[in-house]
């Protein structure tokens, strides 16, 4: 890193300084060296940032171009703007105390006019990149590659009728995957950007599909080839840029990977606003990828529901995120997966502070929640709730049934003996205010 020069000179390392705190930089509820149940909270959330929103996004949205401009930014030798890009976007690591961060290969090295040229550019950045890790203890959340800016990937990567861009996509995939082996990347991520179809007129599904898979078990044997431990995602997101997307959300994500013997090898990278537009709570996508062994890590951000597009905020939705954490810790965890702002600032907010204003707040949101979430479970009200409304299914028949040891024939013995069914109460209302409890305690 460049001694000696700081991109962020008026702004100090966030402190953690409590709910009390009137500070707009500094942590109300993030304490990354609070320890609890043995780890730090930093290790709990282990946040990262996301490099596309944060470092290359530049307010642009679907009716307006670029507001937002960095100092940066600028010279004509756009291997050299990267390089300078990358020390400031690691001085903000540091700064925001986010112990990872993600990118997809074009955001951190501009595509050369050949495949062989946009590796060197590569090369280059990465190397920077492997000294800035090394300098500051940042780490690789996950890498991924970018199959869906070009126009070559206007009708998909692997799931294109032209089997020279399938090539070009594997090529592109190989090398993202070398560099984040190289850089000791934790996880994979694979996003169909473009996988997917506008009208079955032109698409022949089955094929496509085929193809995808095919693309994914590629990956697999070469990840195997190389070394790579890392852990292979699946993002979904059901639309945008297509009109239907084959990743549409987690249970039809489970399907494909079933179907095409892909299971053993992929978990899922949920994102809040994704789960939105998909038609679904983020809690119900976290829940459907824990209940199949598959939760793989989490891209932190929140939609507008008054929106039909993905519109990337900062979270800011307590409730929302502390129903995620409790069906997160309930699950386990994440693993090797972390929570990464997958967030842009909105449109009017060009202040560099802006930038650390939002991941302050999305950092403390999940934080508060991790915190509340722990607070319900190891209260245990909900969880009794749960288990008390099952437990026709813990002894007699109900056992039997979930043991699969009975069938038809005899319940419906049972059935013709016993009494109607008194219907129970699932004291929704109740329930709701017992997490507006602990939410406003």
């Amino acid at each position: 890193m460049k001694k000696n020069k700081s991109f962020f000179p008026k702004i100090p390392v966030i402190p953690y300084e409590g709910p009390g705190s009137d500070n707009p930089l500094a942590f109300k509820h993030y304490n990354p060296d609070e320890v609890i149940d043995g780890k730090s909270m930093k290790d709990h959330l282990r946040f990262s940032i996301a490099y596309w929103h944060s470092f290359r996004g530049a307010g642009t949205d679907p009716f307006g171009s670029a507001t937002i401009s960095r100092k940066w930014e600028g010279n004509s030798d756009l291997v050299s703007t990267a390089k300078t890009r990358m020390e400031a976007a690691f001085e903000f690591f540091q700064k925001i105390q986010a112990p990872f961060y993600c990118f997809h290969d074009r955001d951190i090295a501009p595509e050369g006019k050949t495949l062989a040229q946009s590796n060197r550019n590569l090369d280059a950045v990465v190397a920077h990149a492997k000294q800035l890790q090394k300098e500051t203890g940042i780490h690789l959340l996950w890498g991924t590659a970018n199959l869906f800016s070009n126009p070559r990937y206007m009708c998909g990567a692997a799931t294109n009728p032209d089997a020279s861009v399938f090539a070009y996509a594997a090529a592109q995939v190989k090398k993202a995957l070398d560099v984040t082996k190289k850089l000791g990347g934790e996880n994979y991520v694979f996003w169909g950007g473009r996988e997917g179809y506008e009208t079955l007129l032109n698409t022949n599904l089955k094929r496509e599909m085929d193809h995808l898979a095919q693309f994914l078990h590629m990956a697999v044997d070469y990840a195997k080839q190389i070394g790579f431990k890392g852990q292979f995602l699946i993002e979904p997101k059901p639309q945008e840029p297509t009109k239907h997307q084959y990743d549409f959300d987690v249970a039809s994500g489970i399907a494909f990977l079933r179907t095409y013997k892909l299971d053993k090898y992929f978990k899922f990278n949920i994102e809040t606003n994704h789960a939105t537009l998909a038609g679904h709570t983020f809690q119900h996508e976290i829940e459907v990828a824990a209940s199949a062994g598959m939760l793989g890590s989490i891209d932190a951000n929140q939609g507008d529901e008054l929106l039909g597009w993905d519109t990337d905020q900062f979270p800011t939705d307590v409730k929302t995120m502390t129903l995620a954490m409790i069906s997160i810790l309930k699950a386990g965890g994440i693993g090797t997966g972390g929570f990464n702002f997958d967030a842009k600032l909105r449109r009017p907010s060009i202040g560099i502070e802006d930038l650390f204003y939002g991941h302050i707040g999305g950092m403390d949101t999940y934080a508060l929640a991790f915190k509340i979430a722990r607070k319900i479970l190891s209260e245990g009200k909900l969880d009794q709730f749960l288990v008390d409304r099952y437990s026709s299914y813990d002894n007699g028949f109900g056992k039997e049934i979930e043991k699969k040891k009975i069938g038809f024939k005899e319940l419906e013995k049972i059935a013709l003996k016993a009494r109607e069914p008194k219907p129970i109460s699932g004291r929704q209302e109740y329930l709701e205010n017992l997490l507006n409890q602990y939410l406003y305690d």
